[in-house]
C-alpha cells in the first residue's frame, strides 16, 4: 500500500472515492436499476474494510491494476475511458486473483442488500423479483426468551455428575438421555447463544456465503486462528476462510444453521473395507458395529428430534422399524422438474427427508417455505435442531446447566488415568478467566477438530502425546465431504424459490457404482437467494462477473437456473489429520489446531463420476446449457467443514482406534466422544442424523451402567 494511503477504511474510501465510483459503476452499471454505486456501494466498502482492514492493500492492488492496464491497452486513464473500453480492461483483468475477489465482493454486497445497511427495499431484490419471506419478516428478537439455564462462571457448582463438552447434534443428545436419567450435567459451549434475528437476515455473513467475512454464527474471527499445512508452509487461517473447517461455534452448534438433510446410512456405509477392500494409501476400515445395531436409534431420533419425508430412501436403504413421523414438505416447478428428469433416466426419485417440520410438530409450526434456509436460523422455529429439541429438554429437567462463551482446554487426570474433570476458560472484560470443574464422566462432542485439539492438549506424564493418543490415532482420519455438483439453465422459469429447497434426490448412485469406491446421494439444492445465485451463475461461468450482461444475466437467469449436488463417500487417509502447534495459541493461550493431508485420488474419481451424475439429471431435466463443477483444489486441505468426521474413529483394536464401539476413550473408562469424530467412514450423505443417532446410543450405555 502507498505510504500516501489513509490509515481508516473511512478515509482511504473517501481518498479514492472517484476511482471506486467508477470501477463500482463499471461492474454494476445503471441499466434501468441501481448501479454500484447508487445501491450504496462506496458505504458498503467503507463497512467492508473497517472489518476486514488488511483488504485495503489488496482494493489498492486492484485499482492500481485497473490503472496500469487501461494506459497499457488505451493510453489513457480508466474514468476517461468510454464504458466498452472500460469493460475491455476489466475482461482483461480476469486472470487477475486480486481483482476476480474485488468483484465478487462488490457483487456480493450488491446482491446480499449490504449496500443499504440492510434496508429491505433493496434494490437488487426488487430487481430479481426475490424476497426472503415469511409474513413479518425480519424475524422479531428473542429478548423475551429465558434461559435461566444459562450460567456465568461465578455459578459454576464444584462438581457435576456429567460435563459434556459440546451443544450440538451429539452434545445435545448426550446431555438431554443423562439429565432425564437423573444426572446433573454442565454443557460447556464455546460460542454464544445469539437470536434468531442474528443467524436469519445477513446473506453477505452467512457462513455458506462470501468467504473472509465472519458468521454471526461463530467463531469470532479475531484470536481464534487455525493453521493449514500444504507440506512446503503453514498457512494460518481465520474461521471464515474455507480452509479453517468452520461448523459453526453457537448454542446448538451446526444444528442452528444446517441445511437439516436426515438421511440414515445404509448397511454398506457401516463395512466399506469389507465391501470394496482398501484402496491404496487409503485407511479405510469397516465401523465395529452394523446398521442393524444403529436402526432403533435413527428412530428414536427421527421421532424424538422430528424428520420429515418419504418413506423410501433408495436401493441402498437398510430396512426402517418405524416410519417418519412426518410427510414430505410440499413441493414446487423446480421439484417435479427434476423428478421427471430422473424418470427419464430410468431412475427412482426420492423425497428427501429433512429435520424440519411439514406439519405443526412437538409443538413447533411447520415450515413457511421462506427462501433463506441453509446458514439461516429458520425464522419460525421449524427446523429442527439440538437447541430446541433435545437440548432444550436437558434444560427443561432443571438437571442441567450451560456455560456459554468457555472453552474447554484441559482435561484434568488423576491417578490410573481416571478423568477427574475438566479445566476451562473464557474472556470477561478484557481478561481471561479459568476454573477447573470436576465431574464423574465427561463427554466430549466438541466437532472432530476441536475434539482433537482438547484430547492434543491434554497430554500428561502417562500419555505425552495427548490423551488417547500413545499409538498415534488422535487426530487421524479427519475427513468431511467432498463434493461433486452441476448447475443448468432452462429456457422457462423453474426455481421457484421456495425454501427449504432439497426436495428431491436420486440414491441409484450411493454404492456399487463402476470403477470407483463409493459414491453419494445427489439432491436439488437448497433455496438459493440472490448473492449465492450470483455466485453459482459466475462460477460456472454462466455470466461475467461485471458489466451490463452481468446484470442482464442475473434477471434472465436467476429464476431459469437449477444446481444439484452430492456428497462423495471419501475413503479416509491417515495423512488428513489434526495436530497441535504449541507455538501458535489462541486469545486464550491454548495452542491452535493444525490441518493437514487431503483428499485421497479415489475420492476426486469418485467426485468426477457424480458430477456427471449430476450434469446428466440436468440435461434429462430440459436444462439448456449444463456445467458440472471441476475437482477440488488439491491444495486446498482436508475436507472439513459442516461435515467433520474422524479424528477420534471408534474400533476394537486400541492400536488402530482412539474409542471402543461405545465412545469410550481407551485407557479412561469415564471419557467419552460421541459425535461425527467417532465416524469410521461418513457415508455418502449428510451425516448429522447418523450423529444423533450414535449419540443416543452411547447415552443408553451409559444410563444403563455401561
Amino acid at each position: 500500500m502507498p505510504p500516501s494511503t489513509p490509515s481508516t477504511p473511512s478515509s482511504y474510501v473517501e481518498s479514492r472515492a472517484g476511482e471506486l465510483r467508477v470501477l463500482l459503476d463499471t461492474i454494476l452499471p445503471p441499466d434501468g436499476h441501481p448501479s454500484g454505486t447508487e445501491a450504496g456501494g462506496l458505504a458498503f466498502l467503507a463497512r467492508i474494510l473497517a472489518e476486514r482492514p488488511d483488504w485495503t492493500g489488496r482494493t489498492q492492488r486492484v485499482l492500481d491494476a485497473v490503472a496500469a492496464r487501461a494506459r497499457a491497452l488505451h493510453g489513457r486513464a480508466f474514468a476517461e475511458l468510454p464504458p466498452p473500453q472500460r469493460l475491455s480492461v476489466l475482461d482483461a483483468l480476469l486472470g487477475d486473483g486480486d481483482y476476480r475477489w474485488f468483484a465478487a465482493l462488490v457483487n456480493g454486497g450488491y446482491y446480499a442488500d449490504e449496500g443499504n445497511g440492510g434496508n429491505r427495499g433493496a434494490a437488487s431484490w426488487d430487481m430479481l423479483g426475490w424476497r426472503p419471506g415469511p409474513p413479518g419478516w425480519p424475524p422479531a428478537s428473542e429478548a423475551g426468551e429465558t434461559r435461566q439455564a444459562v450460567i456465568g462462571p461465578e455459578r459454576l457448582a464444584g462438581r457435576y455428575d456429567a460435563i459434556v463438552v459440546g451443544s450440538g447434534a451429539g452434545g445435545g443428545a448426550v446431555a438431554c438421555r443423562l439429565a432425564e436419567s437423573g444426572r446433573t450435567v454442565l454443557v460447556v459451549e464455546s460460542g454464544s447463544w445469539p437470536d434468531t434475528g442474528e443467524l436469519a437476515a445477513d446473506h453477505l455473513h452467512n457462513p455458506r456465503g462470501f468467504g473472509g467475512l465472519e458468521s454471526p454464527s461463530g467463531p469470532p474471527d479475531t484470536g481464534n486462528p487455525r493453521l493449514l499445512d500444504d507440506g512446503r508452509r503453514r498457512l494460518t487461517l481465520r474461521p471464515s476462510e474455507p480452509g479453517w473447517s468452520n461448523n459453526a461455534m453457537t448454542y446448538g452448534g451446526g444444528t442452528r444453521v444446517y441445511g437439516a438433510q436426515a438421511w440414515r446410512f445404509g448397511p454398506a456405509d457401516f463395512r466399506m473395507a469389507s465391501h470394496y477392500g482398501v484402496p491404496e494409501g487409503s485407511a479405510l476400515a469397516d465401523w465395529p458395529f452394523g446398521y442393524e445395531e444403529l436402526e432403533p436409534y435413527y428412530a428414536q431420533a427421527e421421532w424424538e428430534i422430528g424428520v420429515s419425508g418419504g418413506q423410501d430412501d433408495g436401493p441402498h436403504a437398510g430396512p426402517r422399524s418405524r416410519a417418519l413421523p412426518m410427510p414430505p414438505l410440499p413441493t414446487g416447478r423446480a421439484h417435479e422438474v427434476l423428478r421427471a428428469g430422473a424418470l427419464r433416466l430410468g431412475l427412482a426419485p426420492l423425497d428427501v427427508p429433512l429435520l424440519v417440520n411439514s406439519t405443526p410438530y412437538l409443538g413447533r409450526p411447520a415450515c413457511a417455505r421462506c427462501a433463506t434456509c441453509v446458514g439461516f436460523a429458520c425464522p419460525v422455529d421449524a427446523k429442527n435442531g439440538s437447541h430446541n429439541t433435545l437440548l432444550a429438554r436437558a434444560l427443561a429437567t432443571g438437571r442441567c446447566r450451560v456455560l456459554l462463551e468457555a472453552t474447554a482446554d484441559r482435561l484434568l487426570i488423576g491417578e490410573g488415568g481416571r478423568v477427574r474433570g475438566v479445566s476451562v476458560a473464557g474472556l470477561r472484560e478484557g481478561g481471561i478467566w479459568r476454573a477447573r470443574i470436576a465431574a464423574a464422566e465427561v463427554v466430549l462432542a466438541a466437532g472432530a477438530v476441536e475434539t482433537a485439539r482438547l484430547l492434543l492438549n491434554s497430554a500428561h506424564e502417562g500419555e505425552p502425546e495427548g490423551v488417547g493418543n500413545n499409538t498415534g490415532q488422535v487426530g487421524r482420519h479427519l475427513q468431511g465431504h467432498l463434493y461433486a455438483s452441476a448447475t443448468g439453465v432452462f429456457d422457462e422459469e423453474t426455481e421457484d424459490l421456495l425454501g427449504p429447497g432439497p426436495s428431491v434426490a436420486i440414491g441409484d448412485f450411493r454404492q456399487d457404482n463402476p470403477s470407483i469406491v463409493g459414491g453419494g446421494i445427489l439432491v436439488r439444492e437448497f433455496v438459493p437467494w440472490p448473492a449465492s445465485i450470483h455466485q453459482y451463475l459466475t462460477g460456472a461461468g454462466l455470466i461475467p462477473p461485471h458489466g451490463p450482461e452481468g446484470k442482464r444475466g442475473m434477471r434472465e437467469l436467476a429464476l431459469r437456473m437449477l444446481r444439484v449436488a452430492g456428497p462423495i463417500q471419501e475413503v479416509t487417509t491417515s495423512t488428513a489429520r489434526v495436530r497441535v502447534d504449541p507455538g501458535t495459541r489462541d486469545r486464550l493461550g491454548i495452542p491452535v489446531a493444525v490441518l493437514s493431508g487431503g483428499p485421497h485420488p479415489e475420492d476426486l474419481r469418485a467426485q468426477a463420476f457424480l458430477a456427471e451424475r449430476c450434469a446428466a439429471w440436468l440435461a434429462a431435466a430440459g436444462a439448456r446449457r449444463v456445467v458440472p463443477a471441476g475437482p477440488a483444489r488439491g491444495d486446498a486441505g482436508p475436507s472439513g467443514g459442516q461435515h467433520q468426521a474422524g479424528t477420534c474413529r471408534m474400533g476394537t483394536d486400541p492400536a488402530r482406534s482412539v474409542t471402543d464401539p461405545w465412545g469410550r476413550v481407551w485407557g479412561h473408562g469415564n471419557l467419552r466422544v460421541a459425535g461425527g469424530a467417532l465416524h469410521v467412514t461418513n457415508g455418502g450423505v449428510n451425516p448429522v442424523l447418523t450423529i444423533y443417532a450414535n449419540a443416543l446410543r452411547i447415552a443408553a450405555h451409559m444410563t444403563a451402567g455401561g
